[in-house]
């Protein structure tokens, strides 16, 4: 059975919230999955291993990033648009 990009960001992002993945709500900002600035980070090089993908964020100034972090979905399609470009 092949995992789902969503299936698999939502386990990463579960994992480094320290959540159950049926505790995320997909239209939650990600702030309020208890992610700190570090969890952030830690789940951005997460989502880079497992999807062998190069994420355009900076931790300094992640308003200023190109991924949005806006909520889980925001970076479940973000996930999804940069595996498909790598794919191409």
């Amino acid at each position: 059975m092949t995992v789902s990009v969503r299936d698999r960001v939502l386990d990463i992002i579960a994992q480094q919230a320290v959540l159950e993945v049926s505790d995320i709500d997909p239209e939650m900002p990600l702030q309020d999955l208890g992610l700190d600035s570090l969890g952030l980070v830690e789940a951005v090089f997460a989502l880079e291993e497992a999807f062998d993908i190069e994420i355009p964020f900076n931790a300094n100034e992640p308003e200023n990033s190109s991924f949005d972090i806006s909520s889980v979905n925001a970076v479940i399609k973000a996930v999804e648009t940069l595996v498909a470009a790598r794919t191409a």
